[in-house]
């Protein structure tokens, strides 16, 4: 069963051959620069590169403007609300604002919005390539959750019994 095998991390996997690779590059780099200490007669001068044919200028390359949506509540500032004169009594003490507190406890319990809503739903519906979606990888997370706790749970009720069956 492969129930405590991990899996294949994809991204990590090309994270470490890209490393591998640019480690070679700099071995190979470190290389040439010895090479060029040791003979400085190696380094290319003003003449030393073969002349080429004038060639005519490349066409300038047309860029079509990307356009994107944004988001025009996290531009404008926000409006004020009532006058200021509203929260506070005749004594100059701000006045005691129920909905207020509330809306702060709620907004500190919420998780911060996503920076990147695309790349969420990429992420949730499996769009990124090699990637499992994430409906598949929170019901292995459930499964390995319950599974544990049955666990845990058979492992309970066995030491009550054999508590209960020694008296």
């Amino acid at each position: 069963m492969s129930w405590f095998k991990k899996k294949p991390d994809l991204l990590s996997a090309r994270a470490r051959d890209l490393s591998g690779e640019i480690a070679a590059l700099e071995a190979q780099i470190k290389q040439l620069d010895s090479r060029l200490k040791q003979n400085p007669s190696l380094r290319l001068g003003p003449g030393t590169l073969p002349r080429m044919a004038a060639a005519p200028p490349p066409a300038p390359k047309v860029h079509e403007p990307v356009f994107v949506e944004v988001d025009r509540q996290r531009l404008d500032p926000k409006p004020e609300t009532a006058s200021n004169a509203a929260h506070y009594n005749e004594l100059g003490v701000r006045k005691y604002d129920l909905p207020a507190l509330l809306r702060r406890c709620q907004n500190h319990f919420r998780a911060p919005s996503a920076s990147n809503p695309r790349l969420i739903n990429y992420l949730a519906a499996g769009g990124i390539q090699g990637l499992p979606p994430m409906r598949y990888e929170k019901r292995v997370a459930r499964n390995r959750f319950l599974f544990l706790a049955a666990i845990i749970l058979a492992i309970l009720f066995g030491s009550i019994f054999v508590l209960l069956t020694h008296h």
